[in-house]
């Protein structure tokens, strides 16, 4: 059986965190055929979004980017695979103070902070492993299990990749997905799922190969059809003009011409005429979204804000480095409300 009937045949592509459950027949009182208005405010790594739209309060702890590199001797056969990226973030500094601090120290004060300031939820939005490691995700299944807070998990580019493992990116995504990631997708399609939280649907799709596919972009356009608030949730940012390749998924200059480090990372070129079709309809689709709220990314280790029609995409800092976000989804009060909108 091919991997990717393997995805097909996963578990419903959503689920209502143990709050709601998501149904195609669900509609709001008021579509939002002219855009959800909304405003959103920014100090250091903490982020406010207003909106009437928002009927509870949401907090969210946003990370990406750990890079955990531990692992024991089920990794012994593939050492020569993982060693380049199991040397890499032994030890960081932390982006705020410069002090030493290494992955798991950063994931823990970042899983500390949701649990003391009583998050709704957590978003870890790829990289967390810097390659496979069994030893890895457990230690990070028991984590968020101590911590007990709802999650939602999308694969980097990292954490299915064995450097120089022979396969395609996406044979490569599928199988490690398969063989190692899946218990962090608690039941769900680990290519694309919904979750609802207090009125929002999160949507979780995986762009670590830097492409989508056609499932993906069907699935996104029947979420915008459903005319719930939404927010994206992706590894690699989405393009926006004047940003580096890093901001991959529908980037005009992406492709062969471009891909400074397959030899580095030992895997295939990008391909020679770079994206899909698909995958530029999916740029397009999120960008005239007219219930999108924002878009939340991570995979370029900097802290970033970019706008296209008005739709924010916030990039976190390296959470290797001790970032991540701290965000809130908050009701508009009536005072703001009159002097804004």
């Amino acid at each position: 059986m091919k991997r990717r009937l393997f995805f097909k045949n996963a578990a419903t592509a959503s689920i209502g965190l143990g709050l709601t459950k998501y149904s195609s027949k669900d509609k709001p009182a008021r579509p939002f055929e002219n855009g959800i208005q909304f405003c959103v405010t920014v100090s250091e790594n903490k982020l406010q979004f207003f909106s009437e739209t928002i009927k509870e309060p949401i907090k969210i702890v946003h990370i990406a980017d750990t890079h955990l590199f531990m692992d024991d001797e089920r990794g012994d056969p593939y050492t020569m695979y993982s060693g380049r990226m199991a040397k890499a973030y032994n030890q960081t500094k932390h982006f705020k103070t410069g002090e030493s601090t290494n992955p798991e120290l950063a994931l823990g004060a970042a899983l500390d902070f949701a649990k003391e300031s009583k998050a709704d939820l957590i978003t870890l939005i790829g990289d967390i492993f810097s390659f496979p490691s069994e030893a890895a995700i457990e230690w990070v299944v028991a984590k968020l299990k101590e911590v007990d807070i709802p999650y939602i998990y999308v694969a980097g580019n990292h954490d299915w990749h064995y450097e120089g493992m022979e396969g395609t990116l996406e044979d490569l995504r599928d199988n490690w997905i398969k063989e190692r990631l899946l218990p962090l997708y608690q039941g769900n399609h680990p290519l694309m799922a919904a979750y609802d939280l207090k009125g929002i649907r999160f949507l979780a799709i995986d762009n670590s190969t830097y492409q989508i596919n056609k499932e993906q972009l069907d699935f996104f356009k029947e979420q915008v059809s459903s005319e719930i608030p939404l927010v994206l949730l992706v590894h690699i940012p989405m393009y926006a003009p004047g940003k580096s390749i890093g901001f991959g998924c529908g980037n005009p200059y992406w492709g062969a011409s471009s891909d400074q480090n397959f030899e580095l990372e030992r895997r295939l070129k990008w391909p020679e005429a770079g994206h899909s079709e698909t995958t530029f309809n999916f740029h397009k689709a999120v960008f005239s979204a007219p219930n999108l709220m924002g878009i939340f990314s991570g995979h370029i280790h900097r802290f970033s804000i970019e706008s296209i029609k008005g739709k924010p995409q916030i990039v976190t800092d390296d959470n290797a480095s001790g970032g991540y976000l701290d965000v809130d989804f908050l009701p508009l009060e009536p005072k703001d409300k009159s002097l804004i909108f």
